[in-house]
């Protein structure tokens, strides 16, 4: 009897010591310091509106790793930045090259320069401009004395200016959950200018700053806040310069990068952040921190490969029209939507395709 009950009482005492562990560990040590997140019905509501144009994608280039952003230049070349570290280029017969390779396993946004090439931004070493004859530099690695640790997306203004998100100052790209986790404004937009060598911040405390585009008079500036479900516009120009305001918000997803459409609108990825059956997690301190503690238990919630979205909306911060494939059966996790010549191409960081939508 008394064998049992010392038995009994050893159990119980592992027990309690492995929960006071976990509890230490998941609290104590817990990488983030959360707020909660407030998902706005939209997200929930998607489902009931699918439409599945996405399905119809044309796959280009199958075998690509990850191509997260696109772009077109002025004869009509496609680019993509990849995983692997290579800039590909579609050329006008539809050949597919390797163009320049980089070094890097963590390209992100790019954007054609107006002198030529390309700028992209690379998480781990900054801004690099891309060319045909020197291959790749670094524009920018360091602000105000800081490494310039997860550069997300670039646009150059027409004035030489280079405006660029930072998606964090907190966490790299390898732990952009535990960004969203934590929920906080970690992030900022930026302007470079080459001509003084200054790089000035734009706009700070930001939800996970990531897409930039300027208007089509440059007139404004837009940055995507994807922990936010909306996207801000920063007056450049006017009345109103300097000044910040929502242009749109209460997204049916995360906007990750936006682009400037022919007639003036844009076009939207949304990334599907949570689900209606995980959402409580994002209302729970408790959860995120455990969350933030084993990285395989977020990867079991996180819908971001589930689906696909894009939307076009108009300068009156209105959606114009919204493609879909909610079930993600040809594509998922959409990032980036380029529109040229009526077709939609677009990027994804789940599907090894640039995917080609008749408009």
């Amino acid at each position: 009897m008394a064998s049992t009950i010392g038995c009994v009482t050893l159990t119980l005492s592992l027990v309690l010591a492995v929960l006071f562990a976990l509890t230490v560990q998941v609290f104590y040590f817990s990488p983030i310091d959360p707020l909660l997140l407030e998902i706005p019905p939209s997200v929930f509501s998607i489902s009931s509106t699918k439409n599945n144009k996405l399905q119809n994608v044309i796959k280009l280039g199958e075998g690509l790793k990850q191509p997260e952003d696109v772009c077109v230049d002025k004869d009509g070349v496609l680019y993509t930045a990849t995983r692997d570290g290579w800039i590909k280029r579609m050329v006008r017969n539809g050949k597919w090259e390797n163009w320049k390779h980089i070094n890097s396993s963590t390209l992100l946004g790019i954007t054609t320069s107006k002198d030529g090439g390309l700028i992209v931004c690379d998480t781990s070493l900054g801004l690099l401009k891309v060319t045909e004859e020197d291959g790749f530099s670094v524009i920018l690695s360091q602000v105000n004395g800081s490494q310039l640790i997860f550069a997300d997306d670039v646009i150059e203004a027409s004035d030489g200016n280079i405006y660029f998100s930072v998606g964090s100052t907190k966490f790299s790209l390898h732990n952009w959950h535990l960004d969203l986790l934590e929920a906080r404004p970690n992030g900022q937009l930026l302007k470079y200018n080459p001509m003084s060598n200054e790089t000035a911040i734009v706009l700070d405390d930001l939800f996970f700053a990531n897409g930039v585009a300027l208007s089509k008079d440059e007139d404004y500036l837009i940055v995507c806040e994807t922990w936010k479900f909306r996207c801000v516009r920063n007056w450049l120009k006017g009345i109103n310069k300097g000044k910040t305001d929502i242009f749109i918000e209460n997204l049916p997803g995360g906007p990750d990068n936006i682009n400037l459409a022919p007639d003036g609108s844009f076009w939207i990825a949304l990334v599907q952040i949570t689900s209606e059956r995980f959402g409580f997690v994002h209302t729970s301190k408790v959860c995120k921190h455990l969350l933030a503690s084993f990285p395989r238990l977020f990867n079991l919630i996180n819908s971001a490969t589930k689906s696909a979205l894009v939307v076009n909306v108009g300068t009156d911060g209105k959606i114009i029209r919204k493609f879909d494939d909610n079930e993600g059966k040809v594509i998922s996790f959409v990032t980036s939507a380029v529109e040229f010549e009526d077709h939609l191409y677009l990027g994804s960081l789940h599907s090894d395709f640039v995917g080609k939508l008749p408009l």
